[in-house]
């Protein structure tokens, strides 16, 4: 079993380390221009962005899980539609999507009141970004699809791809063009390019095979598109309320001051390193709990889910090892910004609880997923997004600052962990064991 999970995880470990890393350096590059102006910026400008991706985020956690599951059955025609009902959601969404970027921007600005300098870079930012939605939506439903299809090799390649390129272009766009904001966007819309024609090859060069059970009539059947859209329903109500945590950090940072923005920005940071390395684990779940739940097999699901969760908490352990002794090294990597670098140390020590208290959130969201049980995940997010986190905030807010948003995001994240495992026996376990065996 050991195996079988590093197999699947090491390779998105590997894939999803890049992408942090690539915001990382993206606040790098512009955090030493000397202005803390454009870390909000980029900030702001990305959870714009996020809010519009995430919300379809459905494309991929719901193609994966399906996917794997009709792997498990050994149902080639059903593991061709779903790809080919996640790439026609996507294309649509994302048309929708750039039809509507400026209303979207007026709509955002409005509601997050950031100061007119960081707003102006800001909407530079996104008006660029936006324009890869078509790339990044698409991409979507492959890397599900890959993930359920057991190949995470694939999805390795293109990430690391597409976040080497996306370094490459920004550090040309920004100090060789001088493009500050606008180099950045441009090079990530550039890059996301880049990866679909990539993942289009693959998919053509290794999976032709598949090409002819692609059936449009299928593909946009009603029957067939209800069932997608409503376990996908409450995937994306799921993934409505994590934007809304996020955004709202970031928002209510904006409205603190400028400094205050760039150190939570810069801090986030920590927490979404963990989190993409810990959902290499994460899309192993996937992988193998969709697979053994549509094989209906108990014993490996159950034993799956007891070794993910060692692995877990042993890279738990390793980033607070390293978050603790390395962890003025990485702040001083971000910024040369000495006003930023000192408001941010009294809320480090927010970071070193980052990966001791969040992986059981990321592990039990990947097995979630495989296993397609969305009303346990969205009942567990609404919780905690609602009866947690943002009365958390409120209540504490007025006594604690900063410290109260630190807080709130915190118990947001253990509340996430625990409901999932609270409700694990009746979302997953039970249903596997009345469908198909008894337990051993």
């Amino acid at each position: 079993m050991n195996r079988k999970i590093l197999n699947l995880a090491i390779p998105n470990i590997i894939s999803n380390i890049t992408v942090p890393l690539l915001g990382i350096v993206d606040i790098a590059l512009l955090g030493h221009l000397g202005s803390e102006v454009y870390i909000g910026a980029i900030a702001i400008g990305t959870v714009i962005i996020n809010f519009l991706y995430w919300g379809f985020g459905f494309l991929r956690l719901g193609t994966s899980g399906f996917t794997a599951q009709n792997y498990g059955e050994r149902n080639f025609q059903g593991i061709t539609i779903i790809l080919g009902r996640a790439v026609f959601t996507a294309f649509i969404a994302s048309l929708i999507i750039m039809l509507l970027q400026k209303p979207i921007a007026d709509l955002s600005f409005w509601i997050m009141k950031p100061s007119a300098e960081v707003e102006h870079y800001a909407r530079t930012y996104f008006l660029i970004r936006v324009l890869a939605a078509p790339a990044n939506l698409i991409m979507y439903a492959f890397k599900g699809w890959y993930i359920g299809m057991q190949n995470t090799r694939f999805v390795m390649i293109v990430t690391i791809t597409i976040n080497l390129l996306n370094i490459l272009f920004s550090y040309i766009f920004i100090y060789g063009l001088n493009m500050d904001v606008a180099g950045a966007a441009l090079g990530t819309v550039l890059a996301q390019y880049f990866g679909l024609a990539l993942s289009l090859f693959f998919f053509f060069r290794y999976y032709e095979r598949f090409i002819p059970y692609f059936d449009f009539k299928k593909i946009t059947e009603l029957k067939g598109l209800t069932k997608f859209f409503h376990v996908n329903k409450d995937i994306f109500i799921r993934t409505v309320c994590l934007i809304l945590a996020f955004s709202f950090f970031t928002t209510k940072s904006a409205q603190m001051n400028d400094t205050l923005l760039a150190v939570n920005t810069i801090l986030l940071q920590f927490l979404m390193l963990f989190s993409y390395a810990v959902d290499g684990f994460a899309y192993a779940a996937e992988a193998l709990s969709g697979r053994y739940y549509g094989a209906g097999n108990f014993t490996l699901l159950k034993k799956s889910v007891s070794y993910l969760f060692r692995w877990g908490m042993a890279l738990g352990a390793l980033f607070f090892i390293i978050y603790f002794t390395g962890g003025d090294l990485i702040l001083n990597m971000f910024t040369s910004n000495i006003e930023v670098l000192t408001a941010a140390q009294p809320y480090f020590y927010w970071v070193l609880l980052v990966p001791v208290i969040t992986f059981p959130a990321f592990i039990w969201d990947g097995i979630y997923i495989g296993v397609t049980a969305s009303v346990a995940m969205r009942n567990a997010m609404l919780a905690s997004t609602f009866l947690i986190f943002l009365p958390t905030f409120y209540f504490l807010e007025p006594v604690m600052g900063n410290h109260a948003l630190w807080l709130a995001m915190m118990l947001f994240m253990i509340a996430r962990g625990g409901l999932l495992g609270f409700l694990a026996n009746r979302a997953i376990f039970q249903p596997i064991v009345k469908k198909n065996e008894t337990p051993m």
